[in-house]
């Protein structure tokens, strides 16, 4: 990034923090990114872009993954709201009333109605061309019946992006720096096949964008009732491939039902035949075709949303022609430190194989690229794995295996079962899991732990697993259970609808538990204001039953950066921390990396927490959507950000169904009078009751509900500084309250106690 603009974007965004603050908003709205069109581009190419989103104001720069890739910032621009709307048409009506008492002016009929009378009275009123068409923009996009106004995507931003030739293909993340801090990140795509962007309309007539030569990417974005069509020549014999890329570009959608742009595509010969179509490729939303080419000649490509659907982020990537698809692969995963020979199917591919390995491979999901230039995910475990071997459909044909053991299997047709036996001992814990659809199997799993007398022990469907942030139907299975007896025990495989095929692969781990865990750091960008704390969520993807303390530390971070309330309490799932940032305004945006530590069978264990957007689907549902890094913003210093702190370093102990006194001390100079305080997303149950002046200080008193809170939770809680004043704006009869914000105190660690345990005052 260029020095120069990001200290520009400090010094612009100091001053809206100052706006802000005046304004009293209790946060300023950060920048949001909602799509880029298009979405992608070819390597040794440069295009211009545009990103839509919300709070863009002022873009100094932008920021994109890897290396190969420049990015500058062109023209910002927003519509018009309501107020400007009516200031123009007041002066366009006071210019068009003076031309028509003009007896020297030109005839006005038609009134503004009239364009060339609409070009004299803006010329008489000063109103620029630019305006004029925002004008215009404001009145179509309120009349028309089927758009959807988005706030959250009115404001763009044109970027030129240029690629270099030996650029690495695959997925960027794309962040804009603007006013108001750093934006969360939008895929861009790096790829080697040529490129084209269709041209409107084409829902009747097929737009010819598409070269004679394939393969191509097609740029495209759906719109309200929007068809898009695009005519291609074909040879006989040919398979043609379409695959489309839109939910891999924008996973969810906040507002829409369903969380997604769903689209659906169809292949058409010259008389109108329609000779292929999908909605989806197994489970994926992103629909994929394959057709046989019957004759030389023109075809026509069409895409559309299911239910004719369609605005600004209804972005989409086409890949057409006879190029190379892996539909799937077997096994779907090996062991660490051992080269697998893995067999690849789908269609136009070279080559039918290839070897991972997974020398250098931590256990856990990886993404390896197949010959054709494929990414696709590869499991890798720390234990010993085996091939499933048929016929294995009853107890009586069950395949042997040994815990701990990793069993690579298939569903091999309709209805097929795989069941498999083991010896286990009383009391034994004992772990059956499948990894299929996390790996991109179609398979729907269910198991079954059956005793020798054939009693069906446990059994399981759906679990969830939190860390597959993409996958909204959670079809792996998986099953925790104390063996009560020594002896035989089997477990049966089937998929749930009875599907099948060389596809439904899995992989099946029976094993003692592994205690483990992963984490999530969200928001993966951050804007903070210099010398102040930011809140942070930390999510816990416990493994296995493991339930204890995960210590959290910053790794390599440079100086002023520091966690408050840097753990996750056991038994709980996630915690909410804050980070401190230096009291200056950083050059450009920081990358730092959050480390967990924790005991696990009198070891260490540690791992790199990996950052993620909180994504909300369809109004209601959120996942974890990973991210590759975790950047920090920090901007021009806050307006009378005070060093506000908690008095003792123990956590405060809240009696369940009482409270418990909270002390902070700040700066001798402030005004106790006007300081306000509030939790900022405490957990349910606990609240702050009251705010007494202390000398030095204040002490704040905290109540947790005994029917929401239970003793032994544990956990931080952020508290927010404002100040809180009376003013009467301009033309108000009455005075109203605002807030200005202060500041972040350092997270504060807390515990529910039972009532007879609290201590008041120790806090």
């Amino acid at each position: 990034m260029n020095p120069s603009r990001w200290r520009t974007a400090l010094w612009a965004a100091a001053l809206l923090t100052a706006v802000v603050t005046s304004n009293a908003q209790q946060r300023p709205l950060t920048p949001h990114l909602g799509y880029v069109f298009p979405a992608g581009a070819q390597q040794g190419s440069t295009v211009e872009v545009t990103v839509g989103g919300q709070a863009l104001v002022s873009p100094s720069s932008a920021l994109i993954t890897g290396t190969g890739v420049h990015v500058t910032v062109g023209q910002y621009s927003r519509p018009l709201n309501p107020r400007e709307v009516l200031l123009l048409r007041d002066k366009l009506d006071a210019a068009l009333k003076k031309l028509s008492e003009d007896p020297n002016a030109p005839v006005v009929r038609g009134g503004l109605q009239n364009p060339m009378v609409l070009l004299r009275a803006a010329r008489e009123a000063q109103i620029s061309d630019a305006e004029l068409r925002a004008l215009n923009e404001y009145r179509r996009r309120t009349q028309d019946p089927k758009r959807q106004l988005n706030p959250q995507l009115d404001e763009k931003v044109t970027l030129t992006i240029r690629v270099d030739p030996d650029a690495a293909p695959g997925d960027r993340e794309l962040r804009l720096v603007t006013l108001a801090g750093l934006s969360n990140p939008v895929t861009f795509q790096v790829g080697r096949t040529p490129e084209c962007v269709e041209s409107e309309p084409n829902d009747r007539l097929a737009d010819t964008c598409v070269p004679d030569r394939l393969p191509v990417v097609i740029n495209g974005q759906i719109t309200p009732g929007d068809v898009d069509r695009f005519a291609f020549r074909a040879r006989k014999g040919e398979r043609i491939v379409a695959a489309v890329a839109a939910r891999q570009l924008i996973p969810y959608l906040a507002d829409a039902v369903p969380g997604w742009f769903q689209p659906v595509i169809a292949v058409y010969d010259a008389r109108g035949r329609e000779l292929a179509y999908a909605d989806h490729f197994f489970f994926r939303v992103d629909p994929v075709v394959a057709c046989d080419i019957p004759e030389d000649g023109q075809y026509v490509l069409e895409i559309r949303d299911s239910i004719y659907r369609g605005r600004e982020d209804f972005v989409y990537r086409i890949t057409l022609g006879p190029a190379p698809y892996v539909t799937h692969i077997f096994p779907l995963g090996g062991r660490a430190g051992a080269r697998t020979a893995v067999a690849l199917s789908g269609w136009n591919l070279a080559e039918r194989s290839m070897v991972v390995d997974a020398g250098g491979m931590e256990p856990g999901i990886h993404f390896v690229t197949t010959p054709s230039g494929a990414r696709v995910p590869f499991s890798v475990d720390g234990i010993p794995d085996t091939m499933e071997k048929e016929p294995n459909d009853r107890g009586s044909q069950a395949q042997s295996v040994k815990p701990p053991v990793i069993v690579n299997g298939r569903i091999d047709h309709p209805g097929d079962v795989d069941v498999f036996r083991f010896q286990g001992a009383a009391g034994q814990p004992i772990v059956v899991e499948v990894m299929a659809r996390r790996l991109g199997s179609p398979l729907d799993s269910a198991i079954e732990l059956i005793d020798a007398g054939g009693k069906v022990l446990a059994s399981n469907d759906d679990f969830e697993d939190k860390g597959a942030g993409l996958l909204t139907h959670q079809a792996d299975s998986r099953i925790l259970a104390t063996l009560p007896r020594s002896g035989t025990y089997f477990v049966r495989l089937v998929d749930v609808q009875r599907h099948g095929g060389p596809e439904y692969a899995y992989r099946l781990r029976v094993s003692p538990p592994q205690p483990d865990f992963d984490l999530r750091v969200v928001p993966s960008s951050l804007t903070a204001r210099s010398g102040t704390n930011v809140p942070v969520t930390v999510y816990a993807l416990r493994k296995d039953g493991f339930a204890g303390d995960i210590d959290l530390a910053l790794v390599g971070a440079p100086f002023g950066y520091a966690l408050g309330g840097a753990k996750v309490p056991a038994g709980q799932d996630l915690v909410r921390l804050t980070l401190a940032v230096p009291p200056r305004a950083q050059p450009e945006p920081v990358e730092l990396r959050l480390v967990g530590s924790a005991r696990i069978g009198g070891s260490e264990v540690r791992r790199m927490a990996q950052p993620a957007e909180d994504m909300m689907q369809a109004f209601a549902y959120r996942h974890l959507v990973p991210s590759s890094q975790w950047l920090v913003g920090v901007i021009g210093r806050g307006v009378n950000a005070p060093a506000i702190r908690a008095l003792s370093a123990s956590a405060v102990q809240i009696p369940a169904g009482g409270t418990a006194r909270l002390r902070l001390a700040g700066p001798a100079w402030l005004v106790v009078d006007q300081l306000r305080f509030s939790l900022d997303e405490p957990p349910d149950g606990v609240e702050l009751e009251s705010v007494t002046p202390e000398r030095g200080g204040v002490s704040l008193v905290l109540r947790a509900d005994g029917k929401k809170v239970k003793p032994g939770m544990k956990g931080n809680l952020i508290v927010d500084a404002f100040r809180e004043m009376s003013v009467t704006p301009a033309n108000a009869k009455r005075p109203t309250t605002r807030r200005i914000p202060l500041g972040t105190v350092p997270a504060i660690p807390f515990e529910i106690v039972p009532a007879q345990t609290a201590a008041d005052g120790r806090s």
